[in-house]
């Protein structure tokens, strides 16, 4: 999945909610605070809303939205407190570090059980807002949400001055499928709750991913990349003064460095619970994402649509065809059996006629080497007879969605 898709991604999914239609001074309760930027209170507020009222839909959807992109703004406050070199980090297309953070001019020493923390605190607010999206059962739930005045605040200065869409314009250089209204209004419904939901668990498998190993070596040699202040033995790759290094890409990032980067994604299994638990969020995202287009086809209206089916028109303006939504959940099932790994993944090396057992790269899991992976050889102990997946179903994707498949998957997820 490409940078710009995870941003696209992670911005869009403060969306969803559930009011059945939007009137000028009947706005919902989540999207009042989403607009001041008071996610904090906004939580405790609906929180305690849906204690008062358990059955109110609206009001759970839309505490598990603003959840949501709290979690985001928790990450970016994060990143800027550490001292994210946002200027840099377009060289590397990582996704939870392509965030648009402000450059902090005092951020704090940055160490690698800090690093640890912020994923782990992602993970927690990421299951907050699933747990709460996970009780909407209401099949006529609405939400309607503007979100041209939505704000951030990622320097956590109680100011949020980030509008989504000046952050999106800027980030994209102005190149989304983002109509041109300044209330963008969307009207959110059941099928979107299985769509943020998916989302929730496609992001914590990156962070269990991550929590799985042991980057303290990566950390230590590397993180001055990324970060201002990164606690390392090697000092002099935070001298001040610069240095002689290999070629300079800009804004003060070496190659040599970005080789080292590569080099060192070797990391050691360091708790290998973590990577089962990210295998039962992939497979929790595949089956949200059936549940989700379940709803969405069965819709006979047509308001302000995030995600639209054939006879509606969605507010992108892109048209969705019926075929592309069955070559989609076509696509869905087969990742379903690699993953239960009934199908296997051909393998890319020389005449070897066995696949890989991804469901066996949870389960066993061993260090993450990217060089060896691409190589083939970290391949090996995954390798059995079976089943190949089969080649029809990549086919067919690449015949309707033609090069533009990664965007349909981050939009449709």
């Amino acid at each position: 999945m490409t940078s710009h898709a995870w941003i696209l991604g992670l911005t869009f999914i403060v969306l969803a909610g559930g009011a059945d239609r939007v009137l000028a001074d009947e706005s919902p309760l989540a999207e009042n605070f989403l607009h001041n930027g008071n996610l904090v209170d906004g939580e405790k507020i609906l929180a305690a809303e849906l204690i008062k009222n358990p059955k109110d839909e609206q009001a759970r959807f839309g505490l598990g939205a603003l959840q949501f992109i709290r979690a985001v703004e928790h990450l970016g406050q994060s990143l800027y407190r550490y001292g994210l070199r946002s200027d840099r980090n377009q060289l590397m297309n990582i996704p939870f570090l392509r965030l648009p953070i402000p450059i902090n001019p005092e951020p704090e020493v940055f160490t690698y059980p800090a690093a640890r923390k912020v994923l782990h605190d992602l993970l927690v607010d990421l299951a907050s807002a699933e747990s709460t999206l996970a009780g909407v059962k209401d099949g006529r739930v609405k939400l309607a949400l503007r979100l041209g005045p939505v704000v951030l605040d990622f320097v956590g200065d109680g100011k949020p001055d980030e509008h989504l869409i000046a952050l999106l314009n800027r980030y994209f250089g102005g190149a989304t499928n983002l109509p041109k209204d300044k209330d963008l209004l969307i009207v959110f419904d059941r099928g979107d709750v299985a769509w943020l939901r998916g989302y929730c668990h496609l992001l914590m498998t990156l962070a269990e991913i991550g929590l799985a190993h042991d980057g303290s070596e990566l950390f230590d040699c590397t993180a001055h990349i990324f970060f201002s202040r990164p606690e390392t033995q090697h000092k002099f790759l935070t001298d001040s003064n610069g240095g002689r290094g290999f070629y300079d890409l800009g804004n003060g990032v070496d190659l040599i460095d970005l080789i080292a980067f590569i080099h060192l994604i070797r990391m050691p299994i360091q708790e290998p619970a973590r990577m089962k638990a990210a295998l039962s969020h992939l497979e929790q995202t595949l089956a949200l994402s059936k549940e989700s287009w379940e709803f969405i086809l069965v819709e006979t209206d047509d308001d302000h649509e995030w995600v639209p089916n054939p006879k509606q028109k969605g507010v992108l303006g892109i048209p969705v065809r019926q075929e592309m939504i069955d070559r989609w959940l076509e696509f869905v099932q087969e990742m379903e059996a690699i993953l239960s790994g009934t199908r296997l993944v051909p393998f890319w090396r020389g005449n070897e006629p066995r696949g890989i057992n991804l469901r066996r790269v949870f389960l066993e899991p061993g260090p993450l080497d990217l060089v060896l992976w691409v190589q083939g050889t970290a391949a090996t102990p995954y390798l059995e007879e079976g089943p190949l997946t089969k080649p029809a179903v990549w086919a067919q994707l690449r015949q309707v969605f033609g090069g533009q498949f990664m965007g349909f998957a981050v939009w449709f997820n």
